[in-house]
Protein backbone atom coordinates (compact mmCIF):
# COMPACT_ATOMS: atom_id res chain seq x y z
CA UNK A 1 0.00 0.00 0.00
CA UNK A 2 2.50 2.21 1.04
CA UNK A 3 4.49 2.14 -2.48
CA UNK A 4 1.47 2.50 -4.29
CA UNK A 5 0.62 5.65 -2.03
CA UNK A 6 4.10 7.05 -2.54
CA UNK A 7 3.08 7.13 -6.41
CA UNK A 8 0.24 8.83 -6.07
CA UNK A 9 2.06 11.39 -3.87
CA UNK A 10 4.17 11.65 -6.92
CA UNK A 11 1.96 11.81 -9.34
CA UNK A 12 0.26 14.93 -7.50
CA UNK A 13 4.10 16.57 -6.92
CA UNK A 14 4.56 18.13 -10.33
CA UNK A 15 4.38 22.10 -10.02
CA UNK A 16 3.76 21.73 -5.95
CA UNK A 17 7.24 20.26 -4.91
CA UNK A 18 9.27 18.46 -7.82
CA UNK A 19 9.55 22.21 -10.17
CA UNK A 20 8.98 24.40 -6.54
CA UNK A 21 12.32 26.67 -6.29
CA UNK A 22 11.40 26.32 -2.45
CA UNK A 23 12.03 22.96 -2.35
CA UNK A 24 15.66 22.43 -3.39
CA UNK A 25 15.63 19.05 -6.25
CA UNK A 26 17.87 17.01 -3.29
CA UNK A 27 14.89 17.21 -1.29
CA UNK A 28 11.98 16.30 -3.70
CA UNK A 29 11.93 12.51 -3.00
CA UNK A 30 12.04 13.52 0.75
CA UNK A 31 9.17 15.84 0.29
CA UNK A 32 7.64 13.18 -1.08
CA UNK A 33 7.96 10.22 1.32
CA UNK A 34 6.91 13.10 4.10
CA UNK A 35 3.37 14.08 2.30
CA UNK A 36 2.96 9.83 2.34
CA UNK A 37 3.78 9.75 5.32
CA UNK A 38 1.39 12.57 6.46
CA UNK A 39 -1.09 10.84 5.21
CA UNK A 40 -0.73 7.46 6.40
CA UNK A 41 0.30 9.16 10.39
CA UNK A 42 -2.93 10.79 9.45
CA UNK A 43 -5.12 8.43 9.01
CA UNK A 44 -3.58 5.84 11.84
CA UNK A 45 -4.28 8.87 14.41
CA UNK A 46 -8.05 9.13 12.73
CA UNK A 47 -8.51 5.28 13.79
CA UNK A 48 -6.72 5.49 16.83
CA UNK A 49 -8.77 8.26 17.86
CA UNK A 50 -12.25 7.63 17.10
CA UNK A 51 -12.39 8.67 13.38
CA UNK A 52 -13.49 5.08 12.45
CA UNK A 53 -16.75 6.91 10.48
CA UNK A 54 -14.66 9.58 8.56
CA UNK A 55 -12.13 7.40 7.08
CA UNK A 56 -14.64 4.35 6.59
CA UNK A 57 -16.54 7.10 4.91
CA UNK A 58 -13.93 8.60 2.67
CA UNK A 59 -13.42 4.88 1.22
CA UNK A 60 -16.80 4.14 0.87
CA UNK A 61 -17.83 7.27 -1.11
CA UNK A 62 -15.12 7.09 -2.89
CA UNK A 63 -13.97 10.94 -2.25
CA UNK A 64 -11.96 13.12 0.16
CA UNK A 65 -13.49 16.40 0.27
CA UNK A 66 -10.72 19.04 0.66
CA UNK A 67 -12.57 20.32 4.24
CA UNK A 68 -13.13 16.68 5.33
CA UNK A 69 -11.72 16.76 8.61
CA UNK A 70 -9.12 14.09 8.14
CA UNK A 71 -7.72 15.50 4.98
CA UNK A 72 -7.56 18.96 6.75
CA UNK A 73 -5.57 17.23 9.66
CA UNK A 74 -3.32 15.24 7.03
CA UNK A 75 -2.77 19.06 5.36
CA UNK A 76 -2.00 20.47 8.51
CA UNK A 77 0.45 17.44 9.06
CA UNK A 78 2.12 17.84 6.17
CA UNK A 79 2.51 21.95 6.08
CA UNK A 80 4.31 20.86 9.87
CA UNK A 81 6.55 18.77 8.54
CA UNK A 82 7.67 20.89 5.42
CA UNK A 83 8.26 23.85 7.31
CA UNK A 84 10.00 21.73 10.25
CA UNK A 85 12.14 19.71 7.74
CA UNK A 86 12.39 22.00 4.86
CA UNK A 87 12.64 25.77 6.90
CA UNK A 88 9.76 26.48 4.41
CA UNK A 89 7.49 29.52 5.88
CA UNK A 90 4.03 29.02 7.13
CA UNK A 91 2.83 30.47 3.27
CA UNK A 92 5.17 27.87 1.06
CA UNK A 93 3.54 25.21 3.60
CA UNK A 94 0.60 25.63 3.31
CA UNK A 95 0.44 26.13 -0.68
CA UNK A 96 2.13 23.11 -1.13
CA UNK A 97 -0.09 20.84 1.34
CA UNK A 98 -2.96 22.72 -0.19
CA UNK A 99 -2.28 21.70 -3.51
CA UNK A 100 -1.11 18.03 -2.52
CA UNK A 101 -2.40 16.41 -0.16
CA UNK A 102 -6.60 16.60 -0.90
CA UNK A 103 -5.94 15.51 -4.33
CA UNK A 104 -3.95 12.58 -3.24
CA UNK A 105 -6.55 11.80 -0.27
CA UNK A 106 -9.39 11.97 -2.85
CA UNK A 107 -7.50 9.61 -5.56
CA UNK A 108 -6.98 6.81 -2.83
CA UNK A 109 -10.35 7.15 -1.97
CA UNK A 110 -11.69 6.98 -5.29
CA UNK A 111 -9.35 3.68 -6.09
CA UNK A 112 -10.27 2.56 -2.92
CA UNK A 113 -14.00 2.52 -3.80
CA UNK A 114 -13.24 1.35 -7.59
CA UNK A 115 -14.09 -2.55 -7.95
CA UNK A 116 -11.82 -2.14 -11.16
CA UNK A 117 -8.98 -0.77 -9.80
CA UNK A 118 -7.22 -3.31 -7.43
CA UNK A 119 -4.11 -0.77 -6.25
CA UNK A 120 -5.44 -0.20 -3.57
CA UNK A 121 -7.59 -3.00 -1.08
CA UNK A 122 -9.11 -1.13 2.02
CA UNK A 123 -8.90 -4.73 4.01
CA UNK A 124 -5.32 -4.45 3.19
CA UNK A 125 -5.26 -0.57 4.21
CA UNK A 126 -6.64 -0.37 7.34
CA UNK A 127 -5.10 -3.77 8.40
CA UNK A 128 -1.54 -2.01 8.06
CA UNK A 129 -2.93 1.19 9.66
CA UNK A 130 -3.99 -0.52 12.74
CA UNK A 131 -1.41 -2.93 12.62
CA UNK A 132 -3.88 -6.03 11.81
CA UNK A 133 -6.43 -5.13 14.42
CA UNK A 134 -9.43 -5.19 11.57
CA UNK A 135 -7.82 -8.74 10.29
CA UNK A 136 -11.12 -10.46 11.13
CA UNK A 137 -13.52 -7.34 10.53
CA UNK A 138 -15.77 -7.09 7.19
CA UNK A 139 -14.67 -3.84 6.04
CA UNK A 140 -16.19 -3.82 2.39
CA UNK A 141 -19.51 -4.64 3.94
CA UNK A 142 -19.25 -1.80 6.14
CA UNK A 143 -18.86 0.08 3.08
CA UNK A 144 -21.18 -1.73 1.06
CA UNK A 145 -24.15 -0.66 4.09
CA UNK A 146 -22.26 2.85 4.25
CA UNK A 147 -22.96 3.65 0.26
CA UNK A 148 -26.03 1.03 0.11
CA UNK A 149 -28.91 3.06 1.71
CA UNK A 150 -28.35 2.93 5.66
CA UNK A 151 -26.85 6.59 5.21
CA UNK A 152 -29.99 8.16 4.15
CA UNK A 153 -28.62 11.78 4.88
CA UNK A 154 -25.44 11.06 2.59
CA UNK A 155 -23.07 12.41 5.92
CA UNK A 156 -20.45 9.50 5.52
CA UNK A 157 -22.14 7.53 9.11
CA UNK A 158 -25.34 5.84 9.94
CA UNK A 159 -26.51 7.61 13.05
CA UNK A 160 -29.76 8.88 14.77
CA UNK A 161 -30.47 11.57 12.15
CA UNK A 162 -30.90 8.68 9.26
CA UNK A 163 -32.54 6.76 11.69
CA UNK A 164 -35.32 9.29 11.77
CA UNK A 165 -35.08 10.06 8.16
CA UNK A 166 -36.00 6.00 7.81
CA UNK A 167 -38.60 6.53 9.62
CA UNK A 168 -40.19 9.78 8.43
CA UNK A 169 -42.48 9.87 5.47
CA UNK A 170 -44.79 7.41 3.94
CA UNK A 171 -44.99 3.66 5.13
CA UNK A 172 -45.53 1.71 8.30
CA UNK A 173 -42.59 1.13 10.35
CA UNK A 174 -42.93 -2.97 9.59
CA UNK A 175 -42.28 -1.44 5.96
CA UNK A 176 -39.39 0.41 6.67
CA UNK A 177 -37.79 -2.58 8.73
CA UNK A 178 -38.71 -5.05 5.89
CA UNK A 179 -36.97 -2.91 3.31
CA UNK A 180 -33.92 -2.42 5.54
CA UNK A 181 -33.68 -6.32 5.50
CA UNK A 182 -34.30 -7.22 2.06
Amino acid sequence: MLENLFNLVKQQAGDAIINNPAIPDQHNEEAVQEAGHSIVDTLKNALSGGQLNDVLGMFANGQANASAPVVQQATGNFMERLQSKFGLNSSQASGIAQSVIPQVMNQLAQKTANPNDNSFDVQQIFNQLTGGKTAGMNLQGMMNRLKGGLDSDKDGDVDLQDLKAMFSGGGSVIDKLKGMMG
